[in-house]
């Protein structure tokens, strides 16, 4: 799987015409896209990831052992911070934005047999953010996007993490939402990752740590028929050499263990 150059904030993207919806500038964006997608099908990479991103977050606090935990919590966020050079943007437009994109590159991932893996807005912003309103930071808005041009090759990188920070209880309601969407094949594959808390306050954590039971989770993958990929997405920042690496080791390690135990079950 590959990612494509779309989706980050403006300040920074080299190509945010496409969620800015300013043409033509993100017609020849979207033509980059195209052939990143022929590209994949002609080197065998079956399927890209990419974000309909405008604006992201930064938080952090400290947790297990020293960890710095990505954290955000709604009741600290300054709402009266204005919206940057993408203005206001409504739910109305950021949703014609998405389809116009969707319009133009799904038919070509049918074409060329390649996946197109959407990540979910991160996080949920109970009444927007910065002008903003995050159509893909709930459930909803996630079954609805899905729905659009709908296709075998239209779906998402499913952040197990991401979603549970949608949830009033993700303890309890993240398991029928993977059953939701891998019943209907759309999740092509999963940032298996957990969190603390719920929305619009949470942590993230290291997956044995939070509030999602993963070995339920994993369980509920297989019951709906996924048999893609599943990997860290992040990590709480640790101390010490190689900290990204031995960090992302630890989750792969866990991750392999659960797959290992649910086998287990099975058998």
């Amino acid at each position: 799987m590959v990612a494509m150059p779309i989706g980050t904030k403006p300040e920074e993207s080299p190509s945010p015409n496409i969620t800015l919806g300013i043409s033509p500038d993100r017609n020849r964006e979207i033509e980059v896209c195209l052939n990143i997608v022929r590209a994949c099908a002609e080197s065998g990479i079956p399927a890209v990831k990419y974000r309909l991103f405008i604006i992201d977050m930064t938080r952090s606090r400290p947790g297990r052992g020293g960890a710095m935990r990505s954290s955000f919590q709604w009741d600290e966020v300054d709402r009266n911070e204005r919206p940057g050079i993408w203005g206001d943007v409504s739910a109305d437009e950021y949703w014609e934005r998405t389809d116009y994109f969707l319009e133009r590159v799904v038919p070509v991932a049918e074409e060329y047999g390649v996946k197109l893996a959407c990540h979910p807005h991160d996080p949920h912003t109970p009444d927007g953010y910065r002008g903003v309103s995050r159509v893909l930071g709930t459930v909803d808005g996630m079954k609805r996007f899905v729905q659009m041009h709908a296709s075998p090759m239209h779906g998402l990188n499913f952040c197990q993490g991401t979603t549970s920070e949608m949830l009033e209880d993700p303890g309890k309601e993240i398991f029928d939402v993977i059953r939701w969407f891998g019943e209907r094949d759309k999740i092509f594959n999963v940032h298996f990752r957990n969190i603390a808390g719920r929305k619009p306050a949470f942590e993230e954590t290291f997956p044995d740590e939070g509030d999602i039971d993963v070995i339920v989770a994993a369980s509920a993958y297989r019951e709906s028929g996924y048999t893609g990929m599943s990997m860290p997405d992040h990590t709480p920042e640790i101390a010490g050499e190689n900290a990204g690496t031995v960090a992302f080791a630890h989750c792969y390690g866990y991750i392999r263990a659960v797959l290992q135990s649910i086998d287990a079950l099975v058998d």
